[in-house]
């Protein structure tokens, strides 16, 4: 896999703070990657949701704010985004092309919205997704909790349909190997 990218997708104070299923795990196994991606010198990707004047994400706002634990640092570019998909109506793309991107690895919340929409994007502009376990989450909602929620998005629609779901030490080996 060569030219890959670690995207961070709406890993926000607001959202952090509401306490989304595994969000511990979560927030530890993308602490891992990051720190993994920065020791390889693999480049890190930020990107963050305004929802909207008046929402806990709205821009300038604390809960807008990337969650500390995981921020970006130094020159480590974020995309701003107001829809699901990371990639509508941003410069994603385009940067990602720019850079000979092949391959994203893709962490963050919401499991059902946000990294679905990023997910199926990627897949449907030729990007190979690598989706590492337990770095992606939701909440409970009036249908499905989000462990199920989890569960069904990460190992009945995206795997080895839309991206690879793999363990979160074998996307490690990934960053650490890759050419």
């Amino acid at each position: 896999m060569s030219n890959m990218v670690l995207l961070v997708v709406d890993v926000q104070n607001a959202l952090i703070n509401a306490h989304p299923y595994n969000e511990h795990k979560v927030i530890e196994n993308i602490r891992k990657l990051i720190l993994a991606a920065r020791e390889n010198k693999k480049e890190i990707l930020f990107v963050r949701h305004d929802d909207g004047k008046g929402t806990e994400l709205e821009i300038g706002t604390d809960g807008w704010q990337i969650y500390n634990a995981v921020a970006p640092k130094g020159d480590e570019l974020i995309f701003e985004k107001q829809y699901n998909s990371a990639f509508h109506k941003t410069d994603l793309k385009k940067y990602l092309d720019s850079q000979n991107i092949e391959t994203i690895i893709l962490v963050g919340l919401q499991t059902e919205y946000c990294i679905d929409a990023t997910c199926k994007s990627a897949f449907d502009y030729d990007y190979k997704v690598v989706i590492p376990e337990e770095t992606n989450t939701t909440f409970d909602n009036d249908y499905l909790s989000g462990e199920k929620l989890y569960e069904f998005y990460n190992f009945k629609i995206w795997n080895k349909r839309f991206a690879d779901v793999m363990d979160v030490e074998e996307v490690i080996r990934l960053l650490e190997n890759e050419c």
